[in-house]
């Protein structure tokens, strides 16, 4: 009898119709699988028809010599080549030496701007941190610029840059006496200082953001202990707040050098369709290389190679943080 049993039950199981195919998948899981990818279609066809697609026109115009006279149907330009590239990076030749300095001065421009909006960001973010009374409303105070539209928080320091009534001249020079003249802060060499103020301005909360909720995940039992140990404040800032904020501050560096290198609004705002040459940003340049000159060839092609760079930069700032990451202990 029990000898038999075992052999008995095998051959129930090869007779039965659902032994050979196994367990089937029921269409309800199928559809499971298939509910993310098709809530995600509409987020990638609007970022196809959004993005990619111009971007794919902008790389074709780069290698036509599309000119104002080939607008209406820019797809009979000429086709040129490398040469709207070759005319870029040629840095001996006028169109190349002024999008060389472009480039420098926006490079220094950028770092000035994400060295500045990180660090004042960070302090404030560590101040807010201790309860005191008011600091919700000083939260609130704080995030003002970045709450604010772009045009009409650099339309009000346009008019605060003023040379004759503006406010800046007035406290600097009126009040204060600091100058010896007032200032003329949109033209000239002051053009730069007056862009990197505005930039700040309206970066700087967007860090403070950002920094202020990394640290709620920061356990107060470790700066407790520190306490205990002796160590002050600054100690604490270097020993724990920045290490444990390290993941939070390489993603808002990134977001923040990506967003300044390409600001378009500020500068254009502040000083029209032609900047001046000490605040020439590579935005602007492209933009008057394009639309100022009716040159979109060229405009496109310098389109690409800023696109080229900040990919690089890119790679380059997440491979070195990546490999920060894994040889941290």
């Amino acid at each position: 009898m029990t000898a038999t049993a075992p052999a008995a039950e095998a051959t129930v199981r090869k007779s039965s119709p659902g032994a050979a195919r196994g367990p089937r998948r029921r269409p309800g899981r199928i559809r499971r699988i298939g509910l993310p990818y098709l809530l995600l279609l509409p987020a990638l066809l609007l970022e196809l028809l959004v993005h990619l697609v111009p971007m794919v026109i902008g790389i074709v115009m780069s290698f036509k010599e599309l000119t104002q006279f080939y607008i209406r149907d820019w797809g009979t330009a000429p086709w040129a080549g490398f040469d709207n590239y070759s005319v870029s990076v040629d840095f001996d030749a006028p169109v190349g030496e002024s999008l060389l300095h472009s480039f420098l001065v926006t490079i220094a421009f950028t770092l000035l701007s994400v060295g500045l909006c990180w660090l004042i960001g960070t302090a404030a973010a560590v101040f807010m941190q201790d309860t005191f009374r008011g600091r919700g409303l000083l939260r609130a105070l704080f995030l003002v610029p970045y709450a604010l539209p772009v045009y009409a928080a650099v339309i009000t320091w346009v008019f605060m840059f003023q040379h004759d009534n503006g406010l800046v001249n007035h406290v600097l020079h009126d009040q204060l006496g600091i100058t010896d003249k007032p200032s003329f802060w949109l033209i000239g060499d002051n053009s730069f200082i007056a862009l990197l103020i505005v930039s700040v301005w309206k970066g700087w909360p967007f860090a403070f953001l950002i920094v202020m909720a990394g640290l709620q995940n920061i356990p107060r039992e470790l700066y407790e202990a520190a306490a205990l140990d002796g160590a002050g404040m600054l100690q604490q800032i270097r020993r724990i707040t920045l290490p444990s904020l390290r993941p939070v501050n390489q993603v808002l560096v990134l977001v923040l050098f990506l967003w300044t290198f390409n600001d378009f609004n500020t500068p254009y705002v502040m000083f029209g369709k032609t900047a001046p040459e000490a605040a020439d940003l590579i935005s602007v340049h492209i933009y008057q290389a394009s639309f100022v000159t009716w040159n979109f060839g060229t405009g496109a092609a310098m389109s690409v190679l800023l696109l080229l760079f900040l990919l690089v930069v890119t790679g380059v700032y997440l491979a070195l943080t990546s490999r920060g990451r894994r040889t941290a202990p």
